[in-house]
């Protein structure tokens, strides 16, 4: 028998590497032959013991972020009452304000650990996508968490506004304005987190072009459809019935369809 050449010998010693490697780390990276990385792939139990190790610290940094916003709840409860200037609020059962605290610094929190809880979910869905797919995946996330902070910004700046000056000046001279303060915190906070929802329209234009499922020409074409579905949005969105606010938001749904064609059109879609 012959002794094994050096050639032979490396090759055997790579194999031992690789099997020790995968032994050790079910979810490791290999290097093949041409310098490129695979990832091994992991059992139906690995993936379903990392998803619950990532929503539980979802959870647990949702839960740090509430106690921390309830902690300074004072503050963001007095900044959402800017818009409702000249109003008297009221307490109208017992508990009320304090219950309207905690709604507060669930969204609150919600939104601080939002950054947090998108880590998790891309360093989940990460290894089962192509490097092109990975290269997409960053610009995305940035984009949609611009786009829902913006959605916020523009239902505090302009929506809310908007809303409550009509109700405001409608019955100024027939009624005091003095509201329930738990009614007007569902209002904005519903009308806040629907107005960041829908700024996702380009997003999801974004990916549906990405994955080659629908054209930059077919969403143009689609456009009156688009237009209708924007009014309704607007009146289901916007808890208050003034055209002014519907007209706003449905405006804005249209702007940024508009835009997420554009932004198809630039990928070659």
């Amino acid at each position: 028998m012959t002794a094994p050449s050096e050639l032979e010998t490396n090759s055997l010693d790579s194999a031992e590497e690789t099997a020790t490697t995968m032994t050790a780390n079910p979810s490791a990276e290999v290097i093949d032959e041409n310098g490129a990385l695979d990832d091994v792939e992991m059992s139906l139990f690995d993936h379903l013991e990392e998803l619950r190790q990532r929503i539980f610290y979802s959870l647990i940094a949702i839960a740090i972020c509430v106690i921390g916003c309830f902690s300074f709840v004072k503050p963001i409860v007095q900044l959402l009452e800017v818009p409702a200037q000249g109003v008297k609020f009221l307490q109208l059962a017992p508990g009320e304000y304090f219950f309207v605290s905690i709604k507060v610094a669930g969204y609150s929190g919600l939104i601080l650990s939002a950054p947090f809880i998108l880590y998790q979910i891309i360093a989940f869905v990460t290894p089962g996508l192509t490097r092109r797919e990975k290269r997409f995946l960053a610009p995305v996330v940035l984009g949609s968490s611009t786009l829902f902070l913006g959605g916020l910004a523009f239902a505090y700046i302009a929506l809310i506004p908007a809303a409550l000056n009509f109700f405001i000046s409608y019955g100024a001279e027939v009624v005091e304005q003095a509201w329930s303060i738990d009614r007007y915190f569902e209002f904005i906070l519903l009308l806040m987190f629907g107005t960041g929802l829908t700024f996702q329209v380009p997003v999801i234009q974004a990916l549906l072009g990405f994955l080659g499922i629908v054209s930059s020409k077919q969403m143009l074409a689609a456009w009156k459809y688009v237009l209708l579905g924007a009014a309704i949005v607007g009146a289901v969105i916007t808890p208050s019935t003034d055209p002014l606010t519907q007209s706003l938001l449905g405006g804005a749904i249209l702007v940024l369809y508009f835009s997420g064609i554009g932004f198809v059109k630039l990928l070659g879609r």
